[in-house]
């Protein structure tokens, strides 16, 4: 069965940072690219970023680049979500997800695999 396991999420100020981490199990993800997204209360899922397989090409929504990097460990399957400058506004529940798309796809119908879920609060 495969699975995405995101952790990491917490409650943190506003300037503050945290790292997600995205753990894969059932299949190897080493080919896919690896994407982050986030749905805050009310809202649509949106996209903030993604990383190519090999790790050598990322892709960020503006609101969000220049704070966040992506990263990955294909020896781990995992993917990493640094998040520096943290503001109010990045409040929302974060997802991993897989595809075998493009890194620059920032559609949430373009991927394939979903992790359930973790919590991030900025608090001002």
């Amino acid at each position: 069965q495969v699975q995405l396991v995101e952790s990491g999420g917490g409650l943190v100020q506003a300037g503050g940072s945290l790292r997600l981490s995205c753990a894969a199990s059932g299949r190897t993800f080493s080919f896919y690219t690896r994407g982050w997204f986030r749905q805050a209360p009310g809202k649509e899922r949106e996209f903030v970023g993604a990383i190519n397989w090999s790790g050598g090409s990322t892709y960020y929504a503006d609101s969000v680049k220049g704070r966040f990097t992506i990263s990955r460990d294909n020896a781990k399957n995992t993917v990493y979500l640094q998040m520096n400058s943290l503001k109010p506004e990045d409040t929302a529940v974060y997802y991993c997800a897989a595809t075998s798309a493009s890194y620059r796809s920032s559609s949430s119908s373009a991927y394939d695999y979903w992790g359930q879920g973790t919590q991030v609060t900025v608090s001002s």
